[in-house]
């Protein structure tokens, strides 16, 4: 079978370069290795080279949005390079499905002509863009909470099939969106079951303590690191506990206010931020970590950083949210939501209790192993394309050198703005990206 027989799907992410998405790396590499070809539009990244399986269509990334305005023009821009991208390779190599990651919901609009052609779209919906707005700017009401709640209604409307990360997002789509029960697929987050596995401990990540406590990921105001630092802070000057050092792995718009908060409450001395980590650098974090820290305070979250702390076997601290709790189950310590002496009191009781520790690792080491994994996860997601597309006949394997193809301008347009994005997506061959579980980041 020849490359151009092969379902071709298209899968588009807005707000973090393939590098940095391990679920878009999760789907891309089941998507190839099952025998779909897949084209990806996404920001530029130097991280974004180390990938093969796909192709890949980039655009320089703006500048992030901190206000207002700021957002408006970040999602105006990535929506024009993307639009722009989407035709260029529609009209060189044309795909038979389009994937949006939301949020925000806008990308929607950039599938209403290929709808009209016959093209499905499938809506990954990872969160709430309504939720999140509330949460950074403390209100429910108003235009722009309004526009953002329709183009939620807009984007659930216009999908074919919606994916989400678990049930409560499900309940929404199927509630505030409308969408049938059959077109909704819970798709979990967890990890590669075979790439997450121990490396060696490195003692000097202790900073010369006794114990490290972890956090990874992208560091966005929902991620509420204040909440972890505060615990930090009544744990080092109320508790006394003075023995443990604390790792803050991952970079993004909060990290320079984070580190500020850290010197505010003086425990600097505990606390590192060494920036963001690829793979192998947070599994290392990871096999020498005692204690995981999941701050976050969004009942509809199913954390990502939470399954990767029980894939190597770690117990974690986390409020007690709806979400969070169906999903770690008796893997983790919950304290009451918000509650940062609660949290930190949790923190000093594992660090006192090896026993515990060991039973909360393996409770959540075994959820990963039986239930949670991406290998438990991938069927669900395949048989969206399946129902849409048709299985392929052949194994991507088998088509190895169709899928990534000949290196074309496009390959080395990232960081070239417009103009480089239209020469480099004009050749007809594609870049390989593909796909590898990544740690660190969003998302949650």
């Amino acid at each position: 079978m020849t490359a151009a027989r092969q379902p071709h799907i298209l899968l588009v992410v807005e707000n973090v370069a393939l590098a940095r998405d391990h679920r878009l790396q999760k789907q891309v590499s089941s998507l190839h290795e099952h025998g779909y070809r897949v084209t990806v539009i996404c920001r530029s990244d130097p991280g974004n080279e180390r990938f093969t399986g796909a192709g890949l269509r980039t655009y320089r990334a703006p500048a992030d949005g901190a206000s207002k305005l700021g957002f408006a023009r970040e999602y105006g821009y990535s929506f024009a390079m993307a639009a722009w991208l989407m035709a260029r390779v529609f009209a060189t190599d044309r795909f038979d499905a389009v994937q949006v990651s939301g949020t925000p919901d806008i990308y929607f609009a950039l599938a209403a002509p290929y709808r009209l052609l016959g093209r499905p779209l499938v809506l990954d919906q990872r969160d709430l863009s309504p939720e999140l707005y509330a949460l950074r700017y403390g209100r429910r009401d108003g235009a722009v909470y309004r526009a953002l709640c329709w183009l939620e209604r807009r984007s659930y409307r216009a999908a074919n099939q919606v994916i989400t990360v678990n049930a409560s997002l499900r309940e929404v789509a199927c509630t505030r969106g409308s969408v049938p029960p059959e077109a909704v697929t819970v798709v979990g987050n967890g990890p590669v079951l075979d790439r997450a596995h121990r490396r060696a401990p490195r003692p000097e990540l202790r900073h010369g303590k006794r114990f490290l406590c972890c956090w990874l990921g992208l560091m966005g105001p929902q991620d509420r690191l204040d909440l972890a630092l505060r615990a930090i802070g009544h744990l080092v000057h109320d508790l006394g506990r003075a023995d443990c050092h604390f790792a803050f792995v991952g970079d993004g718009e909060e990290k320079d206010h984070t580190e500020r908060l850290a010197a505010e409450l003086g425990i600097s001395d505990w606390v590192s931020f060494p920036g963001w980590a690829d793979q192998d650098q947070a599994f290392i974090y990871l096999s020498t970590a005692d204690i995981g820290l999941e701050p976050n305070m969004e009942e509809i979250v199913s954390p990502v950083k939470g399954m990767e702390y029980m894939a190597f076997a770690l117990p974690f601290v986390c409020f007690d949210l709806a979400e969070t709790r169906a999903l770690a189950g008796g893997a983790a310590a919950y304290a009451p939501p918000g509650d940062a002496r609660a949290f930190a009191r949790l923190i000093d009781e594992l660090l006192g209790d090896p026993a515990r520790r060991a039973e909360l690792g393996r409770t959540g080491q075994r959820l990963i192993e039986e239930r949670l994994a991406w290998d438990r996860q991938e069927e669900a997601y395949l048989g969206v394309y399946e129902r849409l597309l048709g299985s392929p006949a052949t194994p991507a394997a088998g088509a190895a050198a169709a899928a990534v193809g000949a290196a074309e301008p496009g390959a080395s347009m990232a960081g070239n703005g417009a103009a480089g994005a239209a020469a480099g997506v004009a050749g007809a061959g594609a870049r390989g990206v593909a796909s590898d579980a990544d740690h660190a980041a969003k998302g949650g």
